[in-house]
């Protein structure tokens, strides 16, 4: 499986790093677009597989930052001769894209377009086998696990961080996790790294690559990495945009 980060930043662009989006591959799927935030268009059309490659976009929730490259996107690959689009999310997907295709009509019909809307629990989405449960934010946000084979990734999409989530990832060669603020920030709906760090603590994840980052950030990442290893005995990271990571069976990492 690969993951390739398309954006990783949050809802107040720096210029350095595009909205949420993740691409993933597999040899046993077909490529799975996560999210859709601005800029993520510009950083898919930067892959090997490009927006014709991707026809299905799951979304974590319906926050501007996750979804705003979503019209977009449709309209790129209408304009490419693709056929069709699934979009799938959480409860009020549908009315989320009728209402983007009502301000956009002049798109309405251009692809096949499929709508799904999945509740927590599991699923079979575009050849993986995913886990949803339900995050702690603003609005109803799901964090996802994937599986393909017996290769595991898991991505939080935006909460606070929680021992369900912690459970979703255990086992997984990667988890990514949204970390927005550095602890000095006082701040609810999104984790500090000291409460990620107390959650992860004794789950088996390869690796953990922190996203979703603010302004607030710049300048501490090395102090934010320290923060999660405090509690968290593992390897941790900050992700950054185009950054592609391989797993492979038995939580080998490339």
């Amino acid at each position: 499986m690969k993951v390739t980060f398309l954006g990783t930043g949050s809802a107040m662009p720096t210029g350095d790093r595009a909205q949420t989006g993740l691409l993933l591959e597999s040899e046993s799927a077909d490529p799975l677009l996560v999210d859709c935030g601005s800029g993520v268009l510009s950083a898919l059309a930067r892959t090997e597989v490009g927006y014709e490659g991707v026809d299905t976009v799951l979304l974590t929730h319906h926050h501007l930052d996750h979804v705003s490259d979503l019209m977009a996107f449709y309209k790129a690959r209408w304009l490419a001769g693709a056929d069709d689009l699934t979009v799938v999310g959480p409860a009020g997907t549908r009315e989320l894209v009728e209402g983007l295709l009502d301000v956009h009509d002049y798109l309405r019909g251009r692809l096949e377009l499929t709508v799904r809307e999945v509740e927590a629990g599991s699923f079979e989405l575009a050849g993986y086998d995913v886990e949803a449960v339900e995050g702690v934010h603003s609005m109803r946000s799901f964090a996802y696990r994937f599986e393909s084979g017996e290769i595991a990734f898991t991505f939080s999409g935006d909460t606070e961080a929680t021992a369900a989530i912690a459970d979703l990832a255990d086992g997984s060669v990667v988890l990514a996790h949204d970390c927005s603020f550095p602890d000095e920030v006082d701040v609810s709906n999104h984790p500090t790294p000291s409460q990620l760090g107390e959650a992860l603590a004794g789950h088996d994840i390869g690796r953990v690559y922190l996203t979703h980052l603010y302004p607030h950030t710049d300048g501490n990442h090395e102090a934010m990495i320290n923060a999660v290893r405090e509690r968290f005995d593992g390897d941790v990271r900050v992700a950054r945009d185009d950054l592609t990571i391989t797993l492979r069976e038995a939580g080998g990492l490339d």
